[in-house]
């Protein structure tokens, strides 16, 4: 169980239900022990809009906040990313947090959480898979799609799964572990 997953919270907004549903995909994967998981809001991190002078791959940061982010990036092995969908697409703090830093992302797999109204955030995800193929990120095929979150959150703010969740975080979870053993000799090489 040496490689490290985090779940990234990808909504900042007041009012967010990102949280119960990360926290639920973070608290069943840690019952799978097949990664060390970290639950990460980005929210926390307070990213502006990107304003490093310098490119990324560079990693010349200048910024407490990015400093931290990469810290925080780099020590994963493989992501999920939790992220609603805001008209079609992922929420502008995903794309931002991935522009943020370009070497702390590269060979490492990506799955997503995607949770919205009828499309259960499907169009964001979708998006979102090409995006990180630009950080030399592999995105997973297999996810987990949450239609109507908000009806599915009980009386004490917690994310109640149906059995489609559970097979399908099963699956995607199982396939993240081949990705992140896979391509471990390549993040070792650099």
């Amino acid at each position: 169980m040496s490689l490290k997953l985090q779940i990234i919270i990808c909504s900042t907004r007041p009012g967010r239900v990102g949280p119960a549903v990360a926290k639920w995909f973070y608290e069943w994967a840690e019952k799978q022990q097949l990664f060390q998981c970290e639950l990460v809001d980005l929210a926390d991190f307070k990213l502006p809009v990107y304003d490093e002078p310098n490119h990324p791959k560079m990693q010349k940061y200048e910024h407490d906040h990015t400093k931290a982010w990469s810290k925080s990036v780099a020590k994963a092995d493989a992501y999920i990313f939790v992220l609603p969908e805001y008209n079609f697409c992922p929420p502008p703090s995903f794309t931002n947090a991935l522009d943020y830093v370009y070497s702390e992302w590269n060979y490492k797999p990506a799955g997503f959480v995607s949770y919205g109204g009828v499309s259960g955030g499907l169009r964001s995800a979708q998006l979102a898979k090409q995006w990180v193929t630009a950080v030399k990120m592999m995105p997973m095929f297999e996810g987990v799609m949450v239609q109507m979150p908000w009806t599915l959150i009980d009386e004490n703010g917690r994310f109640q799964p149906e059995k489609p969740h559970e097979e399908s975080a099963e699956v995607l979870l199982k396939e993240l572990l081949k990705w992140a053993e896979a391509l471990k000799p390549m993040r070792s090489s650099e």
